[in-house]
């Protein structure tokens, strides 16, 4: 293990979506702490998320074990290291049992519900200087991006898939919105549709290739890694998607960004910044828990959300949105 500068221990989340609500922290410590350097701490599914991040030494990916040896695992990994600063955003109690000169560890609040931005950013005690969701990409990620996206007409970028079907808005509902914004007269009229996803959600991809012509359909279902999909949204003039992980990357890369919620708190989970909004049927997400407690139902949540619900607040949002800006380095 690299030795130098001042060490961070960092963990995070498990899933993407909480990964990204929590990055703005690496941020405000590269800002705060030039001599920083990162082992980062993360779930599988995020862990790739933090591969460019300036100063970094080490990502462990760390695998959940119903025994919980995932931690005994974890600290036999990291006990030989002074500390300088541990960032336990997971809130357990690994932080009592390694050398370190300070930590800052979450602790569940039982007060009214705060997005989750709002809660990483106590963590260090940034309540005035909220921690804006952020993720480093390298030259070579952006060039990337660049080739991917060449073209003209702007990119409306969808994602419609979730890890579970209640709050998965239906298919063929994102394929009528889509012509709709993409037709003669529509508000990304002559753009280009791009469509993203896991590698299991191959069948999106199929059902979306009628929408636009072959030469404006930019796919990247299955086909990029995190941080590639994240500097492609950079430059997507608009982005549609369920509340996932992938909806999350999207307002972190300054797209104006639509959230269809229904069975999803937006008071943790709305995409973070200025040119994010929330869309959802009649019903709160409250009456939506009340039918069902658990949320266990093999059912979609999200049929009374309507195609022309969704293109309005996709119109009224690409009329004061200007086209997404590349965050600053740093």
């Amino acid at each position: 293990m690299p030795v130098g500068g001042f060490p961070i221990l960092f963990i995070t989340a498990t899933r993407i979506g909480d990964a990204v609500l929590s990055s703005g922290l690496l941020r405000k410590l590269i800002q705060e702490i030039p001599s920083a350097r990162f082992t980062i701490v993360a779930g599988p599914a995020a862990a790739p998320l933090f591969a460019e991040v300036p100063g970094l030494d080490e990502v462990i990916v760390m695998e959940k074990s119903e025994t919980g040896g995932h931690w005994f695992s974890l600290w036999n990994r990291v006990r030989r290291r002074k500390w300088g600063l541990i960032v336990d955003l997971r809130g357990s109690a690994i932080s009592n049992f390694l050398s370190r000169k300070r930590r800052a560890v979450f602790h569940r609040s039982s007060g009214p519900p705060v997005h989750k931005v709002v809660e990483a950013s106590r963590v260090l005690r940034l309540n005035d200087d909220l921690a804006a969701p952020f993720l480093y990409t390298s030259a070579e990620t952006e060039a990337r991006a660049v080739e991917i996206t060449s073209g003209s007409g702007p990119i409306l970028a969808l994602a419609p898939a979730a890890n579970w079907i209640g709050k998965t808005w239906p298919l063929e509902r994102f394929a009528l919105t889509a012509i709709e914004l993409l037709k003669k007269g529509g508000p990304l009229e002559g753009g280009r549709l791009m469509v993203l996803g896991a590698p299991q959600d191959w069948a999106v991809i199929d059902s979306l290739r009628h929408v636009v012509a072959k030469g404006r359909l930019i796919d990247l279902v299955g086909k990029a890694d995190l941080l590639t999909a994240y500097a492609c949204l950079k430059r997507a003039r608009l982005f549609i998607g369920n509340d996932s992980g992938l909806m999350h990357l999207a307002a972190a890369a300054g797209a104006p960004t639509v959230g269809l919620f229904g069975p999803s708190d937006e008071r943790l989970y709305a995409p973070w910044g200025e040119h994010a909004r929330v869309v959802r049927g009649p019903r709160e997400f409250e009456q939506i828990r009340a039918a069902d407690p658990g949320f266990a139902q093999v059912l979609c949540h999200m049929m009374d959300l309507t195609v022309p619900a969704v293109v309005k607040a996709a119109t009224n949002l690409v009329a004061v949105a200007p086209a997404a800006v590349e965050p600053a380095d740093a």
